[in-house]
């Protein structure tokens, strides 16, 4: 888990995918029609995320405020600034994200965000 947020910041979605189980729980409750969550099961459908998110949104800050670990489950806790770049509107948002990681790969990401904020941020109504 700790190397999955630089990579991501660096645009490598390839490599971070590799942190990923051939199957994964994956889970983003969001208003329908966010163009960046797709259905995925597999690490290849967390890179098609990664990279539709990097499509579609532009990280401006990321504070991570708490990790919590037991056993092979990690909590993470923070805040996250993106810029949805078809409205130019941000998504100012706190988060928490359950992952779980087995044999060295993760196997659970489970994000919870405010999900009026990105609605607000992503649809021009």
């Amino acid at each position: 888990m700790q190397r999955l947020f630089p990579l991501l910041a660096e645009g490598k979605s390839a490599e971070a995918a590799a942190l990923f189980a051939d199957s994964v729980s994956f889970s983003i409750p969001h208003p329908p029609g966010v163009p960046w969550v797709p259905e995925v099961d597999s690490a290849d459908g967390m890179r098609t995320f990664f990279e539709l998110l990097r499509t579609h949104v532009q990280a401006k800050e990321f504070e991570l405020r708490q990790v919590i670990a037991e056993g092979d489950d990690v909590v993470l806790v923070g805040r996250m600034v993106s810029e949805v770049k078809k409205t130019g509107r941000d998504i100012d948002t706190a988060f928490a994200l359950h992952a779980t990681v087995q044999d060295g790969l993760i196997t659970r990401y489970h994000l919870y965000e405010d999900t009026y904020a990105v609605a607000k941020a992503c649809f021009d109504d």
